[in-house]
């Protein structure tokens, strides 16, 4: 039986009427339970905030007990490593620090993950040359902490790699694990090649290289997945404006010299990590020719073994960009849904876009929720106005319709909504649940939130 929640710091709000709209049936109820500020950051001005790895996740749960990873920026250290990694506990007292990295040596946060018997463990990528060495080189690690004693000295895992590696401060790497069986997949990206390598660990604690995936074009960002050996990785292409008119245009509208573009999605798999590597990646979807974006958002896998993929779309970038090269063609958002069996794309679905008619979500995030038994829930970030011209901005929760309509979104009355987060999955090790569990920046930022919300009616 689950024990009752204690926290001085929360807000409990139980939403009577519901805002629907959509084909699918309105059966659940999103009922916000908790909503608690866990720490505060600071800009660290080194290319990386704390939800920079949102391919994977800095939230996990086991049990009663709830972890997250986070940013601590170190004052007067100077860039790019100048953070370290904060490993926070929520238990029956609330959130306490259970522990954080001696010195600061890390640019980016570390992504979480878990397994069944409690254990968790941190993707570090410490820096192994002096503070204010930029584009150096790293050390990439797994540290894996006793649930018993958090604040214990972790244990430190040394990944095994194909050769050929280099490592930096921008690792650009993906962090997965099969909780049940007790396994582990880390990538990380050779600053040379633009090839992420790859590596596996065992349910018996052994490293295992497995090659590399080598994308078209230099590919970040990444989404992994690992469930009964087979892994499955999507990630977007990160690349510099590779249209000089284009390029020259953006430059002076937005006097920037940083200019890359994520215009083209990757998706890779193994069958059985154990055996195969990686195979060759496909394109899910690009944007290339209209000067538009793409935001690779989650990964599900489910027990049939099919990935389910889900990102948003802009054909379009700028209106500026658009105003002299597509003229007429509207402004509009996409939440896009893959299905992929065996390496193959099996079904297309937008979820949510921008109405024409000014009528519905227009939608700018989100991520999966995974309830027991495989129920599927899509968390959205947008905005929705209503047939009477009412707008409503926050948070979103739509159930997957199987019959293959558009899902319901209800909104989910939240005091701070978020405008990014990671959430439990099963990729980083939690169970399905009928609690969302939320971290992430809302609307006082520098705040870090959690918030757990409720599927009434599941």
């Amino acid at each position: 039986m689950r024990r009752p929640y204690r926290s001085t710091n929360c807000v409990t709000v139980f939403i009577v009427s519901v805002c629907a709209f959509g084909d699918a049936q309105a059966d659940v109820r999103p009922v916000v339970e908790v909503e608690e500020v866990v720490t505060s950051y600071a800009p660290a001005n080194n290319g990386a905030g704390p939800m920079w790895c949102y391919g994977s996740t800095c939230i996990t749960r086991q049990g009663e007990d709830v972890y997250v990873s986070t940013i601590e920026t170190g004052e007067g250290v100077p860039r790019l490593c100048n953070t370290r990694w904060q490993l926070w506990h929520r238990g029956e007292k609330g959130w306490r620090l259970a522990q954080h990295e001696a010195n600061y040596r890390q640019r980016e946060p570390c992504p979480i993950a878990s397994f069944g018997d409690g254990s968790i463990f941190l993707s570090v990528n410490p820096s192994t040359r002096p503070p204010g060495v930029e584009y150096g080189p790293c050390k990439p690690m797994v540290l894996g902490f006793d649930p018993s004693n958090p604040a214990e000295t972790p244990s430190r895992n040394e990944p095994a790699w194909a050769d050929g590696t280099s490592f930096t401060d921008h690792s650009y790497r993906g962090f997965a694990a099969d909780g049940a069986a007790g396994e582990l997949l880390l990538l990380n990206i050779n600053n040379k090649t633009s090839a992420q390598f790859v590596s596996f660990r065992d349910a018996n604690g052994r490293w295992h290289a497995k090659g590399t995936i080598e994308f078209p074009i230099r590919a970040c960002y990444p989404q992994a997945a690992l469930r009964d050996h087979a892994a499955h990785v999507m990630a977007i292409g990160d690349i510099v404006e590779p249209v000089d008119a284009w390029r020259k245009l953006k430059f002076e509208k937005l006097h920037r010299k940083w200019d890359y573009v994520f215009r083209q999605l990757f998706y890779s798999h193994s069958p059985d990590i154990t055996k195969t590597v990686f195979t060759e990646p496909i394109e899910i979807d690009t944007v290339e020719k209209t000067g538009g974006s793409i935001r690779n958002l989650d990964l599900y896998v489910d027990a049939s073994g099919a990935a389910h993929l889900l990102y948003l779309k802009r054909p379009h970038q700028y209106a500026f960009l658009r105003d002299k090269y597509f003229a007429g063609q509207p402004m509009t958002a996409h939440l896009e849904y893959v299905v992929i069996e065996a390496g193959k794309v099996q079904s297309r679905r937008t979820l949510a876009e921008t109405p024409s008619d000014g009528v519905g979500l227009t939608p700018s995030n989100g991520r999966f929720h995974v309830a027991p038994g495989g129920k599927l829930y899509v968390v959205a970030v947008g905005s929705h106005r209503d047939e009477a011209g009412n707008l409503a901005s926050g948070n979103w929760l739509g159930k997957m319709d199987r019959r293959g309509g558009r899902p319901v979104f209800t909104h989910i009355k939240l005091e701070h909504p978020f405008g990014s987060f990671y959430t439990t999955t099963p990729r980083g090790g939690s169970k399905p649940s009928d609690f969302i569990e939320l971290f992430g920046i809302a609307d006082d930022n520098p705040n870090l939130r959690y918030a757990r919300i409720r599927l009434a009616g599941s």
